[in-house]
């Protein structure tokens, strides 16, 4: 009986532990995507040059959370990196947000 009991609590504390079970806020996201990202990437979501991607064409919203999560903070190509800037909460709040243009 106590080992039936301990898978559960070993699969709910990795869900909790890797951050799958965090769904991020659209409204901070909102917000930190109008202070930090918009400026490039437009205020709707679509970028102000051809060469930027365009979150509400859906550019680069294929891939998964963490991947982008890796780019934001991280950086990529032209866009600057967010460590240290953004904490990893509030990156994710603005995939959220960005998966909801």
């Amino acid at each position: 009986m106590r080992t039936k009991m301990k898978l559960p609590a070993i699969l709910l504390y990795a869900l909790f532990s890797t951050g799958l079970a965090y769904a991020g806020d659209m409204q901070s996201g909102r917000e930190t995507y109008e202070l930090h990202c918009s400026i490039c990437h437009g205020a709707n979501g679509i970028a102000v040059d051809m060469t930027i991607p365009s979150f509400a064409n859906g550019d680069r919203l294929f891939q998964m959370d963490q991947d982008l999560v890796r780019s934001i903070r991280e950086g990529k190509d032209l866009m600057p990196a967010f460590r240290g800037l953004l904490s990893d909460r509030e990156i994710r709040d603005v995939i959220s947000y960005l998966r909801s243009l």
